[in-house]
């Protein structure tokens, strides 16, 4: 009889829970949502847990330059709403070149920065928070080579290598008026300023930082302290993130053995301690970091990745943890729809274990959705999740399984109709949902 009351208890309890996490998903409105924050190693949204599953779409703000083009922005943007993700991560930087945003220290193309505007008005419009990326590691879209480039053509010394903006003040100056032109920009479609507006969730510092001369990630540490502290001079109300892989460094060179067998010049652990740093990201491309191993090999190096991080993150940092990006190419020999649904469930049921596990794991974001008509931007990760309906599938199931994860653990926190469960969310959760 005690075996059968405890059972109707929790089924119960069970029952409440669902009914009141599918209550409160349908009458909430995104546009009339808060400013996403932290509260220890947890996202909260309006004074509630909140988890993600959201995407990658850095071409955004380059195709909506062309206002003839937007409609594939919209669809995006749209089907990603239809699936639940929540959270989109993009680029707000193009430094020279073509379609540059930035076309030379100080001087933007006003027609791009117009196509931003409306990739941040047509995210709110469905919904959908924006992660928004200062500069890019690498030359495309500029980089941090072309700043090293722009300095040496004004005639600046000792600019030598792409490796000096992080040093070099001329570079770093460069950076700083990109960022305050950016945070302090006044949306010409929704009359917000950026810095003003809650669809962005964050901003990031820098897509994958790397530096050649200097592995221990001193060099870049140091660069993370300056310009962390500049983002929150201009703007306390948005969360702020490095842009990090994860590679592990000089601080903790025990924590060197979860790296992919080299180094990139960071450090996950000391750069994510920056008291202005607000969570900490990791990337995952095991096709391409353990190109030619099994794909069990493969699964096994991203389990100890994502482990590791989420017990230091739990542990070492306490702040929140984001998959920011992961995929599986159809580059890859031997590539099938199924190995990559596959891989995606994999990694998936982990972030999802992970957040159960006590928080800390905040949510994933694919690598990366495109809209049909867009093969020239397809790098082998592309979705287009209207033409893959099984991979769309996964997708959507766990952006419901977070969402309803969210929600259960509020009402927990909250002890409403839950009297019959007691202890950690851990064990709580489990008793639901195992």
């Amino acid at each position: 009889m005690a075996y059968f009351t405890r059972t109707i208890n929790s089924f119960f309890a069970l029952l409440c829970l669902l009914l009141l996490a599918i209550v409160t998903q349908a009458r909430i409105n995104p546009n009339k949502l808060g400013f996403v924050r932290t509260k220890g190693a947890e996202f909260v949204l309006d004074g509630s847990p909140f988890l993600f599953s959201g995407f990658n779409s850095y071409w955004l703000m380059h195709v909506a330059a062309e206002p003839s083009e937007r409609y594939k922005v919209s669809e995006v943007f749209k089907e990603a709403s239809a699936a639940s993700l929540s959270v989109c991560r993009t680029w707000a930087f193009s430094d020279g070149g073509d379609t540059a945003l930035q076309i030379s220290p100080g001087v933007y193309d006003e027609r791009v920065f117009q196509g931003l505007d409306f990739v941040i008005s047509e995210a709110k419009k469905y919904g959908i928070r924006l992660i928004l990326s200062f500069v890019n590691n690498y030359k495309d879209f500029g980089g941090r080579d072309q700043y090293a480039q722009w300095a040496r053509n004004a005639g600046i010394h000792n600019v030598n290598s792409e490796d000096d903006f992080y040093t070099h003040p001329g570079p770093k100056d460069y950076y700083k008026n990109h960022v305050q032109k950016i945070v302090t920009r006044v949306n010409t479609m929704t009359g917000i300023a950026y810095r003003d507006d809650n669809t962005i969730m964050a901003w990031e510092l820098m897509n994958e930082p790397r530096c050649n001369a200097d592995y221990s990630g001193k060099t870049v540490h140091g660069w993370v302290q300056e310009m962390a502290s500049f983002v929150k001079s201009l703007d306390q109300k948005h969360l702020l993130e490095i842009g990090m892989e994860g590679f592990y460094g000089d601080s903790m060179p025990e924590k060197k053995e979860f790296n992919p067998g080299y180094q990139v010049g960071t450090d996950f652990i000391s750069s994510n301690l920056v008291k202005e740093i607000d969570f900490a990201t990791i990337h995952a491309y095991t096709d391409q970091w353990l190109s030619g191993q099994s794909d069990d090999a493969q699964a096994a190096f991203m389990q100890r990745w994502m482990t590791s991080h989420w017990q230091d993150s739990r542990t070492i940092l306490k702040k929140p943890l984001v998959l920011a990006e992961f995929g599986k190419s159809s580059k890859d020999p031997g590539y099938n729809q199924n190995a990559r649904d596959n891989y995606m469930s994999f990694v998936y049921k982990n972030v999802y274990n992970f957040a159960k596990a006590g928080g800390t794991m905040g949510g994933s974001l694919i690598w990366q959705l495109v809209a049909q008509g867009m093969e020239n931007f397809d790098d082998g990760y592309s979705i287009i999740l209207a033409q893959n309906p099984s991979t769309a599938g996964l997708i959507s199931g766990q952006s419901h399984a977070m969402t309803t994860l969210a929600n259960l653990v509020s009402r927990l926190n909250n002890n409403c109709c839950c009297s019959t469960l007691v202890g950690s969310r851990s064990f709580r959760i489990s008793v639901i949902l195992v």
